[in-house]
């Protein structure tokens, strides 16, 4: 699958690719892709079923790298440095086990190599379940997820995603994403041999808990040169609870991977 992209700036070394997390799209890493792209070739891209891409209903993290290995291709932006946040750290992990010669330096941000207890089946439920009226406003869908997701930012974060208007519409493959929760939270294993043994940093967020101390081994396991650093005063979403901090961090990796 050819996923829609995001392109910013050109220069010698390998281009950056953006991959972003559940519910996310490209659009999420725009401040963040033109300040890099002053630079070298940055990429962001729509993972299947989020933003502009297409949708299609396998789920897995082995089909999620391939579309973003065959797009990568497509545009020849390969060898690259692949940098993903949470379900996009999964398949931008996967990425470098299927095609190693392919990526010069992975970056992920607050995830890990492991299965997670479902979070965000009942984001996915309310989501379903919301009136597609027409005349539908932002602050009627706003109130009317309240009960299930009670945060407003990240309520707001999901509308992101509906198209309002005449006929109200998820822009989204919200039908396949809910079907492949189970995929999105768990991390089957690859083959034994796979191991990515370039340049890896895993980022965690100060006040997040998905890369614990005990995953390190089972990264470590993949990724042998892996790591760790965490960036003060952010949660899961790294880089937009502290974007100064997840730049700085990104951009002192760089030097590294190319």
């Amino acid at each position: 699958m050819i996923l829609h992209a995001l392109e910013a700036g050109a220069g010698a070394g390998p281009p950056l690719v953006l991959l972003h997390g559940l519910f996310g799209s490209a659009g999420n890493f725009g401040a963040l892709q033109r300040r890099l792209a002053d630079d070298r070739r940055v990429l962001a891209l729509d993972l299947r079923n989020h933003g502009s891409s297409p949708h299609g209903r396998d789920m897995s993290y082995a089909a999620l790298a391939a579309d973003v290995l065959e797009t990568l291709r497509a545009r020849a932006a390969l060898p690259c440095v692949l940098a993903g946040h949470s379900m996009g750290g999964k398949a931008a992990m996967r990425a470098a086990l299927e095609a190693p010669e392919a990526v010069e330096g992975l970056l992920v941000s607050d995830i890990a190599p492991v299965a997670y207890e479902p979070a965000f089946r009942g984001y996915a439920a309310a989501m379903a379940s919301l009136p597609l009226v027409p005349g539908l406003t932002r602050a009627t869908a706003d109130a009317a997820l309240g009960a299930a997701v009670p945060e407003p930012a990240i309520r707001g974060f999901l509308l992101q995603n509906l198209r309002l208007g005449a006929a109200p519409a998820w822009r989204i493959g919200l039908a396949e994403i809910a079907a492949g929760l189970p995929d999105i939270e768990a991390w089957p294993e690859p083959p034994a041999a796979a191991r990515y043994e370039g340049p890896s940093l895993f980022v965690s967020g100060e006040h997040s808990d998905y890369i614990r101390r005990e995953h390190r081994p089972a990264i470590r396991a993949r990724f042998p040169a892996a790591r760790f650093v965490t960036v003060k005063g952010a949660g899961h979403w790294v880089h937009a609870d502290n974007p100064e901090g997840f730049l700085a961090t990104l951009r002192a990796f760089m030097p590294r991977a190319a």
